[in-house]
């Protein structure tokens, strides 16, 4: 990257540092010299995600004084990893973040295994779980008493059928956000809504301003339409956003288009509270920056005892800034590839008529499906349903990873489908590759990232339960041993991603 986008302060890039520092040395261990700990340092948290890729770092003297250690240690520092790839300097424009060309980067997004697979390999690269039955049936066949007076017509609604649009107008109203139905588009699911917003908001070199960690196909969808990503670091844990960031990127590096998720964000499962999200609507407004907001994975909420915060858009209810995107592949079906979009009238009717050049419009029968479901009450019990499943496949995997990993660590989330592992110090792609190898396929941390950030993580969905779920652990910890030792590849080196 030949620019820096975004900038971390002294003072904060001095505090990530302290957070990892560990426990005494033991004896007959040497500590390394001060400015390869400081280069080491640097460098996890950039492959971890905490400092964004092609973030400018703070000059020498200001990085010595945060750390109270002489300035030639910092211009070591820097000096190291520029020769290892993991920074990039020019005068005049200071130094910045980078990643090795050898590095995994992320090339595509997650594919589900065919069904023939499944049978001898555990499936954690999916978050999506089977159809909650018997609702799809129902579904289906009360869509198919109601699509005669449909078939007798041309079968084209690039905006979605009028009865749907109406519907889901009605549910946004329900909860406080007044909505007409002309504030909404049926899409060919979430991922044909984002894509429409990104070709009608963002062309070819804009830039978008996104999660560091977000979602893999969504990246890999903004990638290939050419749009130059900038990654903000999440905050610590489950807390969602580090509003700082989110208006310091907003102000210098002006994105066209931000893209979030605000509700049990995939992949760390991140729950934005309502002060975020009214500071990030308010930032992105005065940006001139479109916040377009996913929230397909808004309805799963696992803890009962949980408070929602409003919908973002409930801050934005003209949908001037704020772009909402829904969808029923989470909450109900992966195969029901219904989803929607939540905007301005004007911004709705450009985004139906840039439509006759791509997809048409939405299947009628799977816009029926979901109409029914929602106007009889099968929604709210196929939901149900969906949580459930959710939550007890969760607590079995949780449970599972913490007997047999008991060195990776992870924060539970309260909602979603995915859970955000440390790997220990193991290397994400080492171990996705050996997983495959003892039959357990599981997504590594860098795909969820900007130019291979996050290679100590991976993610783990709520797929898969009782005992499949101590499978799964048994045949991760297993890959983890391989992985270790150097023993899947035939060599005596460790496979850790850090010195």
């Amino acid at each position: 990257m030949a620019q820096w986008t975004s900038a971390v302060g002294a003072a904060q890039l001095a505090r990530q540092l302290k957070t990892q520092q560990r426990g005494p040395i033991g004896p007959g261990t040497r500590r390394p010299p001060a400015y390869r700990a400081l280069a080491d340092g640097i460098r996890l948290l950039v492959l971890e995600g905490r400092v964004p890729v092609a973030a400018r770092l703070p000059a020498e003297r200001e990085l010595a004084l945060a750390l109270t250690v002489s300035r030639t240690t910092v211009a070591a520092a820097y000096e190291a990893l520029r020769a290892e790839g993991f920074l990039e300097s020019r005068r005049g424009a200071g130094s910045w973040t980078a990643v090795p060309a050898g590095n995994p980067l992320p090339a595509r997004g997650l594919e589900p295994l065919p069904p023939e697979s499944l049978g001898s390999m555990i499936d954690l690269g999916t978050a999506a779980l089977p159809a909650p039955e018997p609702w799809l049936t129902r579904a289906v066949q009360g869509a198919l008493e109601e699509l005669t007076p449909y078939a007798h017509t041309h079968g084209d609604y690039p905006a979605g059928l009028p009865a749907l649009r109406q519907m889901l107008a009605d549910r946004y109203t329900e909860r406080g956000i007044p909505t007409m139905p002309e504030q909404i588009m049926v899409t060919t699911g979430a991922m044909g809504a984002i894509d429409a917003i990104c070709h009608l908001f963002a062309g070819r070199g804009e830039r978008i301003a996104v999660e560091s960690p977000s979602y893999a196909n969504i990246l890999q969808l903004m990638r290939e339409a050419g749009a130059r990503l900038v990654p903000v670091a999440m905050a610590e844990g489950l807390t969602g956003w580090d509003l700082g960031r989110w208006r310091q990127v907003l102000r210098e590096a002006a994105p066209r288009l931000a893209y979030v998720v605000a509700d049990f964000h995939n992949p760390t499962g991140a729950l934005a509270d309502e002060d975020q999200r009214r500071q990030l609507v308010d930032a992105a407004r005065s940006a001139g920056t479109v916040l377009v907001v996913d929230e397909t994975m808004s309805e799963l909420r696992l803890d009962a005892d949980l408070r929602m915060p409003r919908r973002v858009c409930a801050f934005d209810p003209a949908g001037s800034t704020v772009v909402t995107v829904g969808s029923a592949s989470k909450a109900f079906w992966a195969g029901m590839r219904i989803g929607w979009v939540r905007a301005a009238p004007d911004v709705i009717r450009s985004l139906v008529s840039a439509r006759a050049y791509a997809d048409m419009g939405t299947p009628v029968l799977e816009q029926l499906a979901v109409n029914w479901l929602m106007r009889t009450g099968g929604w709210e019990e196929a939901v149900a349903l969906r949580r459930a499943q959710a939550r007890e496949n969760r607590d079995a995997l949780v449970a599972a990873v913490r007997e047999q990993l008991p060195g990776w660590e992870f924060e539970v989330p309260g909602g979603g489908l995915t859970l955000w592992v440390r790997t220990g110090g193991l290397s994400g792609s080492r171990l996705a590759e050996v997983g495959e190898r003892v039959g357990v396929r599981v997504p590594s941390g860098p795909r969820f990232g900007v130019d291979g950030a996050f290679e100590g993580y991976v993610r783990l969905p709520f797929t898969v339960g009782g005992p499949v779920a101590v499978e799964a652990a048994a045949r991760l910890a297993a890959a983890a041993r391989l992985v270790e030792t150097g023993a899947s590849t035939g060599t005596d080196a460790p496979r850790t991603f850090v010195a």
